[in-house]
Order: structure tokens, then sequence, then C-alpha cells
């Protein structure tokens, strides 16, 4: 996962409640298993529209996305925040969402930034003008710098650490590995007849 620190980016605004994930990446697309090809896909039946904000300059190279309210909500694939990030969306900024896709922005290094309603809209609104899209994202000091404006945004520590450090769920895990080593000379001592039984399973299959 590649590390979140700061983020300097044309901020695209999308004035809408309850963007589904169906809606972020429709369910036809959701054979894949690589994460690589889906930003064509984003947003699919909206970008069929040729004035839909992300087909307009300068929101095309958007970075972030300033949404209302319930972003994510629907099914818990996981392909929406990979069909956002590979874009080139690594931030939305929403009054709230979804809880599951909340989770997965965190195990995909998409940072959602939870802010007031009077704040979103205020960032739509500078958004929505060329002159003033552009904004920066400061994740160790949780500050979003937009036109004369710098807004503060809360965010669990942990979770903070870990984008700061790049670190997904696969890499904490690894972290231990010293630890899993000793826990498998562990069990294969005490119950020997175990050891090998996966890789013959896998093997089988």
């Amino acid at each position: 996962m590649q590390p979140f620190t700061r983020l300097d980016a044309i901020a695209a605004p999308l004035p809408v409640a309850n963007v589904d994930t169906d809606k972020i990446l429709a369910g036809r697309f959701l054979k894949t298993t690589t994460r690589e090809g889906l930003g064509d896909k984003l947003f699919w039946a909206l970008r069929r529209d040729p004035g839909f904000v992300l087909n307009r300059a300068p929101w095309d190279r958007a970075g972030m996305l300033i949404a209302r309210d319930n972003f994510g909500c629907g099914s818990s694939r996981e392909h929406a925040p990979w069909a956002l990030l590979d874009f080139g969306i690594s931030c939305v900024v929403a009054p709230s969402f979804a809880d599951i896709f909340y989770n997965n922005c965190f195990k995909n290094g998409l940072l959602p930034i939870v802010l007031p309603e009077a704040e979103v809209e205020r960032l739509l609104r500078l958004a929505a003008d060329p002159a003033t899209a552009r904004m920066t994202v400061d994740l160790p000091a949780q500050t979003i710098a937009a036109g004369d404006a710098v807004i503060r945004f809360a965010i669990d520590p942990r979770r903070k650490q870990d984008l700061v450090e790049g670190i997904d769920e696969i890499a904490a895990t690894l972290a231990h590995g010293d630890a899993i080593a000793r826990f498998e000379a562990r069990t294969a001592a005490a119950m020997p007849w175990v050891e090998g039984v996966a890789e013959e399973v896998l093997a089988a299959d």
C-alpha cells in the first residue's frame, strides 16, 4: 500500500447524497481480481454524460472528491475504492460514509475525511470553481487547505499511522513474522502429524 502523507490535487465536486458502490463501480465490472484498469469504469453510467464533472477539465485530473452524505453505501465491494484509486482519487470528503466502504478505504490507502455539512458545502463551492479547485490535504497535520481556509479534520490515530506508513493488514501481519514462526515451530513439535497437511490439501486441489 502506498503511504499517504500529503496530497496536493484538484478536487472534484459531486454534490450528491447516497452515492452507492454500484454507482461508483457497476456490478458488471466485478469479475476482475486486479486493481488496474478500473479507473476507466469509475462512475460508468454517470460518465456517459459528457457534462459529468469527471469528464471536464480540470476535474478530469481530480485527486480528491467532495460529496454529500452516506457516500459508498450499498454493497461491500472492495472494487469501489480500487476504482477511485485507479482513476487517481486518493481522498474523499463527505459529511458521512457507509461503514463498510469507510473501512475498505483505509485498507486500500484511500483517505476518507468526515467533516461537518457546512464545511463540506464550503469545499463543494470552492471545488466547483476551477480557480479554487486545487486543495492540499496534510494528513500528519490533519488539515485541508482550500482557498483561504485551513480546515482541521479528525481521524483515528492508529488508522492515520497506518496510512502515513503505508501499512495494510497483510503488512501488519507480516510484521509479526517471528512470532508466527515460533508458533508454527511449537505446533509442529507438539503435533507433528499436522505438519504438511495444509500443503497436501493445496496440492490435492
